[in-house]
């Protein structure tokens, strides 16, 4: 049998992409959680303001989970297509689905990140800042904000359709349905509360529900996924 061909459609696949992700999402959330955003509602002391020109004492601390994200970003792309070629015939419709708006979630964010740590940095630090107040992560109304926003939103409704792939066979699938809900319910929430109690004026509450939220199930479902392909052993044994 052909293993290259049998690899994306075994559990193998989907083992190797839900640990991968899991590991990779846990290091690069615990950069996140290092860079403390020193402007907006959540800052503790000594603030950045508009036009954020000392954004380079925080560099590059508050750089470095982008960088990972990047990678992340791959991995969790190629773990919505194993669970696409792993997904019932008759639930290919929903992976497929899932994997679209997955893709579309992380094109948005690799722009977002790439243009984030690449362009901002060197041009303030070459006197280059006409513009740089719209781009900065700092600026919670600006285009990073915006960006990451939309591209968790969309990463909520990948997992949402993730979810309908899985069946009642058994409590583990029956956690991950409900596991993936979640970031819908989150999102919906959370972008429902804030724009009522703040309007336009949401800041980055919504980005840090929706990250929170979308990375910490992609941890915790890494988890559960790598279960839940391990188990048909017999399978696997077949196809290797």
């Amino acid at each position: 049998m052909d293993h290259q061909n049998t690899y994306a459609t075994s559990p193998a696949s989907g083992f190797f992409w839900s640990l991968l992700l899991t590991i990779v999402t846990t290091v690069t959330f615990g950069l996140a959680m290092m860079a403390i955003p020193p402007s907006g509602p959540n800052c503790p002391a000594d603030c950045m303001v508009y036009p954020f020109g000392d954004l380079l004492r925080y560099y590059p601390r508050d750089y470095l989970w982008m960088m990972a994200a990047v990678i992340q970003l791959g991995i969790l792309l190629m773990f919505f297509i194993s669970n696409h070629f792993n997904a019932p015939e008759s639930r290919k419709f929903h992976s497929f689905s899932a994997l679209m708006f997955a893709a579309i979630s992380v094109a948005v964010l690799l722009l977002d990140y790439w243009i984030q740590f690449s362009v901002v940095p060197i041009s303030v630090m070459k006197n280059e800042t006409e513009g740089i107040p719209l781009l900065t992560q700092y600026n919670g109304h600006g285009i990073f904000i915006a960006m990451e926003e939309l591209g968790f939103i969309l990463m909520s409704v990948a997992f949402g359709f993730l979810s309908t792939i899985y069946g009642k066979k058994s409590r583990l699938e029956t956690a991950l349905r409900w596991m993936y809900r979640t970031p819908v319910i989150v999102i919906v929430f959370a972008l429902g509360f804030y724009s009522f109690r703040h309007g336009l004026d949401r800041h980055y509450r919504v980005e840090v529900a929706a990250i929170s939220i979308n990375w910490t199930v992609t941890i915790v479902a890494g988890i559960l996924s790598c279960v839940h392909f391990k188990r048909p052993g017999k399978y696997l044994a077949e196809q290797c």
